[in-house]
């Protein structure tokens, strides 16, 4: 295919539907590097701001991704985990036979915001151990997340390999804490700076925010969790059971 420049179809409209060709083809493979911007410009024989709106459509439509300084990359299928039982990141993505891993990007003593002292059973104010992390699946951020522990417990986590080691095993393995149950909120969201900068995508991109609170088996709880997953990257899949209303 090329362009036709005698068509009413806009030029960038045409390269869309090209590269989308190409990769519904195969020609273009998942995870394959695109062009540069010049390269595509001389390529097509297009301008630049016809690349960008090229770009930025097969964004919009989840084709490609774009990471920062690397370049853009053909978009591949989409990571499901199954929202099914209490399971940590790095349970989930080994369920799917993807490797994950962890950048700790902070461990800190803050004073507990309302929220965070709620789903502690603390009083507002109260310090607590923050711990901000991004996780990866095979080497591709894919979530950030700020992790928000009673004190005491907190200062033993920090003191782990927290990019070796995840919290939730050091919870049942080393410490003896078995988890029983947690509670999920999760909602659609758009990408802060520090979310976006930490997931390598553009500011206000969607993103999946879930709240997380975990209990140990005693019903304590031990772990409050804000997580925001890349909207082009995750999609959770779930299985229920119908349970009709009483009569």
């Amino acid at each position: 295919m090329s362009i036709d420049r005698f068509s009413p179809v806009p030029l960038y409209h045409q390269l869309h539907d090209i590269l989308r060709e190409e990769m519904a083809s195969g020609r273009l493979k998942a995870g394959a590097r695109l062009s540069t911007e010049f390269e595509f410009m001389k390529r097509f024989a297009v301008s630049r701001t016809t690349v960008r709106q090229t770009i930025a459509r097969l964004r919009k439509d989840g084709l490609v991704s774009v990471y920062r300084g690397k370049g853009t990359f053909v978009g591949g299928a989409k990571i499901e985990p199954e929202l099914s039982a209490l399971t940590g990141f790095v349970e989930d993505m080994q369920a799917l036979g993807l490797t994950a891993s962890a950048r700790v990007l902070g461990l800190e003593t803050v004073k507990s915001p309302e929220v965070v002292a709620q789903a502690l059973g603390l009083d507002a104010g109260q310090l607590v151990t923050k711990i901000t992390r991004i996780r990866l699946a095979e080497g591709i951020p894919v979530s950030f997340e700020h992790s928000f522990l009673p004190l005491e417990l907190g200062r033993r986590v920090a003191e782990e390999n927290l990019e070796v080691s995840p919290i939730f095993s050091l919870f049942e393995d080393k410490y003896g804490i078995e988890l029983g149950e947690a509670f999920y909120r999760i909602e659609a969201g758009r990408a802060t700076r520090a979310v976006a900068e930490a997931l390598e995508i553009e500011r206000g991109a969607p993103v999946l925010a879930i709240e997380r609170t975990t209990y140990s088996t005693a019903g304590a709880p031990v772990d409050f969790e804000q997580m925001f997953y890349r909207g082009d990257r995750i999609r959770y899949t779930m299985r229920l059971k119908r349970r009709r209303p009483a009569p």
